[in-house]
């Protein structure tokens, strides 16, 4: 077991990765959490690896300004292209959002024959690292969908009602209904409502969730601590912190 992790740093492209602080807050596993949304350059997932790259190594250098323990790179881009990178150049350990998401399904889902569908930005689908992935744990049915509306969407305080009900249908329509859905952007869990609506009974992996328990297999942590969130962002830290209030 390593040393107690106290203090995380979460890196997101935007508002997303509030979704992944929201299940961290829920555990109180960190002392201090400092959150870094690039705002200004948001959606990653339309970007191309090298772009992605360098964007995740300049969050690095604004994280080497706090004292943390961990970096969480909430972002699914990020993690599908980066996260070697990170973890070679940080002094600080770092995880990303895929490999939990892919071990929660090996958690949750015994079936290797499941309907299983990544759902996730247009960068990360063409990764296809979920799916790799998931085809060396033996699952069998895998398809991915590149949902890359619902990030702007997001940003936008849309989390329901007509534009989210049109975006669904125009994603899902012909979409047969999976047994297991991957929301591999931290931006989806926010409409997670939305996903439900559409696909009622069918088993959503959310990277929130699936992180808290990575990391409580891997680390040890103070019991019940209280959370002290700093928030930062490239562009209108205003808004995130609005949209941190609303969530949190």
């Amino acid at each position: 077991m390593s040393k107690k992790i106290l203090k995380a740093g979460v890196f997101d492209s935007g508002v997303g990765g509030l979704s992944v602080v929201k299940s961290l807050i829920e555990q109180k596993l960190f002392q201090q959490i400092i959150y870094y949304g690039d705002t200004a350059r948001v959606p990653y997932g339309t970007k191309d690896k090298n772009t992605v790259i360098r964007y995740a190594l300049e969050a690095l250098e604004f994280f080497k300004n706090f004292d943390i323990d961990i970096l969480i790179t909430a972002c699914n881009t990020v993690s599908a292209y980066a996260i070697e990178e990170l973890k070679e150049q940080a002094p600080f350990e770092v995880v990303g959002v895929i490999e939990p998401g892919v071990i929660a399904v090996e958690n949750r889902v015994k079936d290797k024959n499941s309907n299983i569908l990544i759902t996730g930005t247009k960068a990360t689908v063409k990764s296809g690292k979920y799916k790799k992935l998931l085809s060396e744990k033996g699952y069998k049915n895998l398809q991915q969908k590149a949902t890359g509306l619902f990030v702007p969407m997001v940003e936008e305080d849309i989390f329901s009602g007509s534009v989210s009900d049109a975006i669904m249908r125009y994603y899902f329509k012909d979409i047969k209904k999976p047994d297991v859905l991957i929301m591999g952007c931290t931006h989806f869990p926010l409409i997670e409502n939305e996903y439900r609506k559409f696909f009622k009974d069918t088993v959503l992996i959310h990277s929130g969730e699936a992180i808290v328990e990575y990391l409580k297999d891997r680390y040890e942590f103070e019991d019940n601590i209280d959370t002290d969130i700093k928030y930062f962002a490239t562009e209108n830290p205003s808004h995130l912190k609005e949209v941190a209030k609303k969530w949190l």
